[in-house]
């Protein structure tokens, strides 16, 4: 089979808070729409028209960002195209999500989320970092004795 590539870049601005559900086995997977736009210039009347196109947008592993997915913020996702299908009422649907995880999503300086209006498109020069203190921490688990020392002494420490 020949080699193939499905791969998804996108800038854009979260439609709306992203909604973050647990897996039985404790993995995280948030959801979300997000809005991307572009300008198109109408033949007819020579006037520029935005477009804006919808994404759903599927995001595994968001422990560290979940918080921080809410509507307004501007996101870079890399990710890549899932279509899906389901039976609903005797129909078969079709949906066309993008998949990622969290390790390859951004967040960036636009929107501010929760009524601020974002920053103009093309204005994500500037990457957010989550501060430090916002961060959750990693709670520490405690290995069973008998597996921790497994026979080391410190004549194996090179130093």
């Amino acid at each position: 089979m020949a080699r193939s590539v499905n791969k998804v870049i996108l800038v854009g601005n979260l439609g709306k808070d992203a909604e973050t559900k647990f897996t039985t086995s404790g993995i995280s997977v948030s959801k979300f729409s997000l809005a991307t736009g572009r300008r198109t210039k109408d033949s007819q009347t020579g006037e520029w028209k935005d477009i804006t196109d919808w994404h759903n947008i599927v995001v595994w592993k968001t422990e560290n960002i979940a918080n921080y997915l809410l509507k307004g913020k501007q996101v870079f996702l890399e990710g890549r195209i899932e279509t899906r299908s389901y039976d609903k009422d005797g129909q078969k649907h079709y949906m066309t999500e993008i998949i990622c995880d969290a390790n390859n999503v951004m967040l960036l300086g636009g929107g501010g989320g929760r009524g601020e209006a974002p920053d103009q498109p093309g204005d994500f020069d500037r990457p957010v970092s989550m501060p430090r203190s916002a961060q959750p921490r990693p709670q520490p688990v405690a290995a069973p004795a008998e597996e921790f020392h497994q026979g080391i002494t410190d004549d194996d420490v090179p130093f």
